[in-house]
């Protein structure tokens, strides 16, 4: 049963209008972690496909949250990437509803694992406006928004237009010039910046959570330079240990991971 958020999100307040009712099922607490949007074709090819999977799976293993529209194609490649609990879909529908019928599965999973965020009551079936709105509340959720594929005058150059006038940073793939023609020309016309290497990419958002850096919410919330207070109040003790054990630093009053 799908559940209204009551908390305020202040990545929406850079939507046209914020949200006067939202639906959630799922976990909360991936709100507070850094967020990346990635967006795309339905029909991607098949190395828009390997590297979009990748590209997600690299942005999880460093606490970040995928958020995406859960469509066929890039969508799902990108929720799947992540991991469901890694992931947050905004769908165009009620939640009683999962749609498309062939990512069910997949959106059950990230129900129970992740995050599914709705504006829409109980009972709402997705319409051509509801995509529009969908992919409104996709790109403000994110810190960032990724193209990884997408033709002129499409669904995903939409959600462009949302970023350019959100002052969101836009990332696309590299592309051979007869293929996915919007994000060529937004390379073309310097709205965009190319993904050439994504390990180096992800690699801005900190260390891979393995080996000696847990990867649990002190990570994540570690991930945002959060104010030592800030800290204190949320884990306690934790910080402490966490600056012995040479996980974090704490400068002028800001925790940062080391």
């Amino acid at each position: 049963m799908s559940q209204t958020v009551t908390q305020h999100i202040p990545a929406l307040n850079a939507m046209k209008k914020y949200p006067s009712s939202l639906f959630y099922k799922g976990n909360l607490d991936l709100l507070q972690r850094p967020k990346v949007s990635i967006v795309g074709t339905r029909r991607p090819s098949n190395y828009t496909r390997h590297s979009t999977y990748i590209l997600a799976k690299a942005l999880a293993k460093r606490g970040v949250c995928v958020v995406s529209g859960a469509a066929m194609g890039v969508d799902t490649i990108a929720h799947a990437g992540a991991g469901e609990e890694n992931t947050i879909a905004v769908v165009a529908n009620g939640l009683d509803i999962r749609y498309p019928a062939v990512n069910q599965d997949l959106i059950e999973s990230i129900e129970t694992k992740g995050l599914v965020l709705s504006q829409f009551n109980d009972g709402f079936r997705a319409t051509g406006w509801s995509f529009v709105v969908r992919n409104e509340l996709v790109v403000a959720l994110g810190d960032m928004l990724i193209v990884t594929e997408a033709d002129l005058n499409s669904g995903s150059m939409c959600s462009v237009e949302y970023a350019f006038k959100m002052g969101k940073k836009i990332f696309v793939l590299p592309q051979r010039l007869d293929e996915s023609l919007g994000t060529n020309q937004l390379l073309h016309t310097m709205n965009a910046t190319a993904i050439h290497d994504i390990e180096s990419f992800a690699s801005t958002f900190g260390q891979i959570a393995e080996d000696g850096v847990a990867k649990d919410d002190f990570f994540y919330f570690c991930q945002n330079s959060p104010t030592f207070d800030e800290s204190i109040k949320k884990f306690g003790d934790r910080v402490y240990e966490a600056e012995l054990e040479g996980i974090i630093t704490i400068q002028n009053g800001i925790v940062r991971l080391s």
